[in-house]
């Protein structure tokens, strides 16, 4: 597996779901009570959380705020998103897109054996590695966001 492909695959799935999308869908209904903004903004926080997992792969004891509060809240999207909802959406992508290619450079800066070494991310699991992360928590959250986008955008198209 090629983790900088599956980083890479993820991301321009979702761009190509938001190109040229009018300013007023932004604010549309896609999941639940969640905007497209939302939406965004929840991917936002995620790749703020995989920055920080990186990070710390790479310095050990680096804090990792986001994603203990991940692990902490059962509310975590709702108050990520709420954290961005005074943003328009093209600063909400620029906060997405910025997160997107620091953990693409950080992810770039580690061993390829780290990708492949069971257990290195404690908290996700013992019997998971780096890139069992990257595809389920990442590539797959991404897909699926995506889908629920493509579907909005049909629908808003009429």
């Amino acid at each position: 597996m090629n983790p900088y492909a599956v980083l890479e695959y993820g991301h321009k799935t979702l761009l190509r779901t938001l190109e040229a999308v009018p300013d007023a869908d932004w604010e549309g209904g896609v999941v639940g009570r969640w905007s497209l903004k939302d939406v965004l903004a929840h991917l936002a926080s995620f790749e703020l959380v995989l920055t920080e997992v990186l990070g710390s792969l790479l310095e050990p004891g680096t804090p990792t705020p986001t994603l203990r509060e991940m692990g902490a809240q059962t509310d975590f999207n709702d108050r990520q998103v709420a954290l961005r909802r005074d943003r328009t959406a093209p600063e909400v992508l620029a906060e997405y897109e910025a997160h997107h290619h620091q953990a693409l450079d950080l992810a770039r800066q580690l061993p390829g054996a780290a990708f492949r070494q069971t257990g290195i991310l404690p908290w996700y699991g013992p019997d998971y590695d780096l890139e069992d992360y990257l595809v389920y928590t990442f590539y797959g959250h991404k897909r699926e966001h995506a889908a629920q986008i493509a579907l909005y955008r049909k629908r808003v198209a009429g």
